[in-house]
């Protein structure tokens, strides 16, 4: 399950997994029109950063922002013209920002999070830029591993499980006994997360990840029944 936070921010099969991949990268994933105060407010950080950017370009920092603020509107695009426009102007931004510095984390975890972005617009075509997405994610990684609260290693397991397995990256194995334990701890540190993230920056983050809580405990719940409960020894 992706996490947002206020400083960050994937023919038929192929498309739904493209729009719920990249949704779920930055936790957003399911917001309708009802949430157009997420809308508004992706919308004032975009015009934010990008007049920071247009001031001092050659800023790291105020680049890989702006990167971060094309991908948060974009997810609110109403038309793949729009998205592309915003994530083709966050490449750009976060390549500029990884020619300056090879070793910025945010620039190639945003670089990637936006490649996700235009692949959405691209149909069959995006495949190719799934292998950028995985390698942005993984230097990003490689170079700051808890940025964005492991954000690219979450990305990164996200892309594996959900992309299609021929012809691409994904893998359909999975340790289900290990996502049960996984969800333990993390229905034991919900309500301390419940506590302290909270404010405008992360009511569309909290819109997004409740509902995915309970579908993802809904499924670890049915293969559990599914394969029975293991015997106890005499």
């Amino acid at each position: 399950m992706a996490l947002a936070t206020p400083i960050s921010r994937p023919a038929m099969r192929l498309a739904g997994w493209l729009g719920f991949i990249v949704g779920a990268l930055h936790g957003m994933a399911g917001l309708t029109a009802a949430g157009s105060e997420f809308a508004a407010y992706a919308q004032r950080n975009f015009q934010q950063a990008q007049a920071r950017y247009q001031q001092v370009p050659a800023d790291l920092p105020a680049a890989w922002q702006f990167g971060r603020a094309c991908f948060d509107l974009a997810e609110f695009a109403t038309n793949n013209a729009g998205r592309a426009s915003l994530a083709e102007q966050g490449i750009a931004a976060c390549r500029l920002a990884v020619e300056r510095d090879s070793n910025s984390a945010p620039a190639h975890y945003y670089l990637a999070m936006n490649l996700g972005q235009l692949a959405r617009t691209k149909g069959l075509s995006a495949l190719k830029l799934v292998d950028q997405m995985e390698w942005e994610f993984s230097r990003a990684r490689d170079l700051d591993e808890h940025l964005d609260w492991a954000g690219p290693d979450r990305n990164l397991g996200l892309l594996y499980l959900d992309a299609p397995a021929i012809g691409s990256i994904g893998s359909r194995t999975g340790e289900r006994i290990l996502a049960s334990h996984e969800l333990q701890t993390l229905e034991a540190v919900w309500p301390a997360a419940r506590t302290n993230f909270v404010g405008e920056a992360w009511a569309a983050s909290w819109a997004d990840w409740e509902p995915r809580l309970k579908k993802l405990k809904k499924r670890i719940e049915e293969h559990a029944k599914s394969f029975g409960t293991p015997r106890e020894k005499p």
